[in-house]
């Protein structure tokens, strides 16, 4: 369960994360840094598909992989944010809205589950669509510089994630909207 290969490109995911932050103390030029961020990054991401591939395809789905996928994501994006927000790339608020929903559905979820209606708060189209657009814009702000020439990736990241935001609220409302019924059931 801990150590199946899905689980392991999971505990890849997390030990790489350091990585990913610790090529911004290194003694290269700026637009290596960003290129070498930008490659881990991507790299981790990828292996977010990866391991739920896997653990279909192999038959080794567990309860502690599904608990340690969305917690490796969460972690990848938390700290890509800062990152990005101490290189000025990002603002504070978006950072804080990101952030603070991710821990603001994971608490509901925790909480849906202890009463027994987690059903209410499964992943839906809007937070997967929420997450692919986080996991493109965030290596193009890793990244800033212009792609192939013509791509201004700042200008293209920032837009992005302005998008995520708008994304991040409205999953947040609708899973909040989701959970209010068993909220107010249980409140009585």
């Amino acid at each position: 369960m801990f150590f199946t290969l899905p689980t392991l490109f999971t505990w890849a995911r997390i030990v790489a994360i350091p990585l990913i932050i610790g090529v911004y103390y290194l003694d290269l030029p700026t637009d290596s840094k960003n290129l070498f961020a930008t490659a881990l990054f991507v790299l981790v991401a990828l292996t977010d598909w990866l391991d739920g591939y896997l653990a279909r395809k192999l038959n080794q789905t567990s309860a502690f992989g599904a608990f340690l996928d969305p917690v490796a994501d969460k972690i990848l994006v938390c700290a890509a944010l800062l990152i990005l927000l101490e290189l000025g790339r990002v603002d504070a608020l978006v950072a804080l809205v990101i952030i603070g929903r991710e821990i603001t559905i994971s608490a509901l979820r925790e909480w849906m589950a202890q009463i027994g209606a987690s059903r209410s708060v499964a992943v839906h189209m809007v937070g997967k669509l929420k997450t692919t657009v986080q996991m493109v814009a965030i290596p193009f702000l890793l990244f800033d510089g212009p792609l192939f020439g013509l791509i201004s990736t700042r200008v293209w990241g920032t837009w992005l994630i302005y998008l995520a935001v708008v994304l991040t609220i409205w999953s947040m409302v609708y899973y909040l909207q989701k959970a209010l019924p068993e909220i107010r059931a249980k409140a009585r």
